[in-house]
């Protein structure tokens, strides 16, 4: 098996024994455990594994049983029983989370949210769009899932997107072309963000450059701990985490990279208008 289909393999067993875990806890009978106090909501590829791994090393934090739960995007049906038995019990002085990077992005998820966390509060990382896509593409491709070169999956994603969509958000095709071929979509974030403000207000959303949390993790870190309303804490190290490393030439061509700049270029700016940011990338 190549090294492809054998992470698709092993991600679908890790997935289902974490799931069935959960199916059997829920199915005892008492109380599961609590809802989250908070979400890392996003996007993918903009570093939120890594701000997982520094949140969940603050003694007040208990995270959920895995990362990436996509109870809101994917599982919603299996009701929040399901979903509490992936926490812990609530204790005093305690909070917990998860962290699904595809919540910034599925349609569905910030009504769902609203509704079943009215007092969480949310995270969200924004990274450079152009470098976002290619990271997003390369991770697809690592997965056996991308058969096309980047400009041309570039050329497909419109029509990718609205056939899968045509049944709607929720389907199968819809989950697995939103998932895996948004390359440019993802970047489009006073979109996305949009239909997160119309449901709750935009002091529960934290929103941060993956950049800054690059460059400066320390007072990244420490700022989210404040809007978490978290004690100050420093982690053993602040390590970069990913899950695929870029190998082989890039396909991000200078011409390219300038065509989704041009591209990008509005969205950023009503990105910067919306967060009163002076700058975005």
């Amino acid at each position: 098996m190549s090294a492809g289909p054998r992470r698709v393999a092993v991600d679908r067993l890790r997935r289902v024994v974490r799931g069935t875990r959960a199916w059997a806890r829920a199915a005892r009978p008492g109380r599961v455990g609590a809802l989250p106090d908070f979400l890392i909501i996003g996007g993918q590829r903009c570093g939120t594994t890594s701000l997982h791994h520094y949140l969940a090393a603050h003694p007040d934090v208990r995270a959920a049983t895995g990362k990436e739960l996509q109870f809101f995007s994917l599982h919603f049906g299996r009701g929040t029983r399901w979903y509490r038995a992936h926490f812990p019990p609530a204790a005093p002085g305690r909070r917990s989370f998860e962290a699904s990077p595809y919540y910034l992005f599925h349609p569905s998820v910030p009504a769902r949210v609203a509704a079943t966390l009215p007092e969480a509060r949310f995270v969200a990382l924004l990274r450079d769009p152009v470098e976002r896509a290619y990271s997003h593409y390369l991770h697809t491709r690592s997965y056996g899932l991308e058969p096309l070169g980047f400009a041309e999956a570039l050329a497909a994603e419109s029509g990718r997107l609205a056939g899968a969509l045509a049944d709607g958000p929720d389907t199968p095709a819809a989950h697995h072309a939103l998932r895996n071929f948004s390359y440019a979509a993802r970047g489009r974030y006073a979109e996305q963000l949009d239909r997160w403000y119309a449901h709750l207000p935009a002091d529960r959303l934290h929103v941060i450059r993956s950049e800054d949390l690059y460059a400066d993790p320390a007072t990244t870190y420490a700022g989210v701990l404040r809007f978490l309303g978290l004690a100050p804490f420093t982690p053993a190290e602040f390590a970069r985490h990913t899950r695929r490393a870029d190998t082989g030439p890039s396909q991000l061509t200078p011409a390219l990279r300038a065509e989704l700049a041009a591209g990008f270029a509005p969205h950023n700016a009503r990105l910067a208008d919306l967060l009163g940011w002076p700058r975005t990338w």
